[in-house]
């Protein structure tokens, strides 16, 4: 059975899971050592999965990796790692090119054969899993880094729609040999819950990770000062609620700044127009930074970093980067982001869409700047106790050890190899190498998914 790893569980137990598994042989037939990974984009797979894939090379695997064609494609193979052209959009829905997507999947794992495939975000699971079933594939990890707009849309085309994606999780996720990687223990009850997943192969592990020795907790700048939202510009993150709390404090007479970092996306229903984000910046309610590559240094200078999202989030990166630079938090009390932020104790959780409750909050950390300073640091403690980068890449790798040892048991006659995910899981691989490793990547220079 996988075991659910919780977001506060201590590093040693994480590891222990991926220790269990230490020497077992495991299923590689056909596709020998091929790890594939599928994303519905090459840029964010590089932000956000880039240290496990290392990580798994570096244990044994042949690491794959299908998405659209992208020009980061250049970037994989500097890492050792093969891609693969697919036809995937993040956001279609046009029945023909998402049958093609199927298609083109079940193809992919019919001529590679992986011994493991991990399937990252919604689109990906429902296809993947779909193809996976179809081309007869052992071993199979879906991870959901949130539900977002499919399940908290309202409307009745939003319900139409979340109908159809819970009939064919429900019809995908029905094999023995598949694990869904949740985030915040919201979403998989969710899942279990609505019986698309049974409880036995829903694992908890706590986001990507982030490198707790490259966000390191640092002093407060002096000066006036700065509350900022990182995240894409859409409306579902909460920019009109922050936008909003922030002419409300400055009609206070509360001396600070608001900056709003990060880029619009484009094609999502729910993206804020760039003109909008000028128009607030050139009134100077806000600051519009765009997108920054150097977010750590952004964490540094901010006093507080705030999230007012009605998004389904897994666990938002961004909250997890700021705690661990010892930052106070301010975030609506929804899934995801309540499992970083912890009311009273890191920060202050708000209702959402409630830019009055969002102000008073926000108003009493800029009051209270030795407030802000104890929050930071319980939230630093809260990052280094279950959210670090070593912590959930051991826990990813326990889930794989878990699915290919299950392989080998159910089919003893299979050829085998060993991989020795316990190397990584023990921690003799740095993580934070692997994340910090040079790249040299387009990516860099995109807006990552925060």
């Amino acid at each position: 059975m996988i075991q659910a790893i919780r977001g506060t569980e201590p590093a040693a137990s994480a590891a222990r899971n991926g220790r269990a598994k230490a020497g077992v042989a495991r299923n590689l037939t056909g596709g020998g050592r091929a790890l594939l990974f599928v994303d519905n984009d090459l840029g964010t797979f590089l932000w956000h999965r880039l240290a496990l894939a290392r990580v798994a090379r570096d244990a044994g695997f042949d690491v794959h990796v299908a998405a659209p064609a992208s020009p980061e494609t250049a970037d994989l193979a500097k890492n050792g790692f093969v891609f693969h052209p697919i036809p995937l959009t993040r956001r279609g829905i046009n029945p023909f090119r998402e049958v093609l997507t199927v298609v083109a999947l079940y193809r992919l794992y019919r001529k590679l054969k992986p011994a493991l495939i991990h399937h990252l975000r919604l689109k990906p699971v429902l296809y993947g899993t779909l193809a996976a079933r179809l081309a007869g594939r052992p071993a199979v990890a879906n991870s959901l880094t949130g539900l977002g707009y499919v399940f908290a849309a309202t409307g009745c085309r939003a319900g139409a729609l979340r109908r159809i994606v819970q009939f064919g999780l429900r019809v995908a996720l029905r094999r023995q040999n598949a694990t869904v990687i949740f985030e915040n223990p919201d979403d998989r009850r969710t899942f279990v819950d609505s019986e698309l997943v049974s409880e036995r192969r829903a694992a908890l592990v706590a986001g990507s990770g982030v490198d707790v020795d490259f966000f390191q907790e640092t002093p407060f700048t002096s000066g006036t000062p700065l509350v900022i939202l990182a995240s894409r510009m859409l409306w579902d993150k909460g920019v009109g609620e922050f936008v909003e709390a922030a002419r409300l404090i400055g009609a206070r007479g509360v001396h600070a700044r608001f900056a709003l970092v990060g880029d619009t996306d484009a094609g999502n229903p729910s993206a804020v127009p760039r003109e909008q984000l000028r128009k607030w910046h050139d009134e100077g309610v806000v600051e519009w930074w765009g997108w920054r590559r150097d977010i750590q240094t952004v964490l540094g200078q901010s006093h507080v970093v705030c999230l007012p999202s009605s998004y389904r989030e897994g666990i938002p990166r961004v909250l997890i980067e700021a705690a661990s630079c010892g930052r106070p938090l301010v975030a609506t009390d929804t899934p995801g982001c309540r499992e970083i932020v912890r009311d009273a104790l890191n920060g202050f959780l708000v209702p959402v869409k409630d830019a009055a409750s969002l102000a008073n909050a926000l108003h009493k950390l800029l009051l209270d700047p030795d407030l802000g300073k104890r929050m930071g640091a319980n939230g630093r403690e809260l990052v280094l106790s279950g959210f670090s980068l070593d912590q959930v890449l051991a826990s990813n790798l326990a889930v794989y050890a878990e699915l290919l040892s299950s392989v080998c048991s159910a089919d003893p006659t299979r050829r085998t190899e060993p991989i020795h995910l316990s190397t990584a899981a023990s921690g003799s691989l740095s993580a934070g190498d692997a994340l910090r490793a040079p790249i040299d990547t387009e990516s860099d220079r995109r807006n990552g998914e925060r």
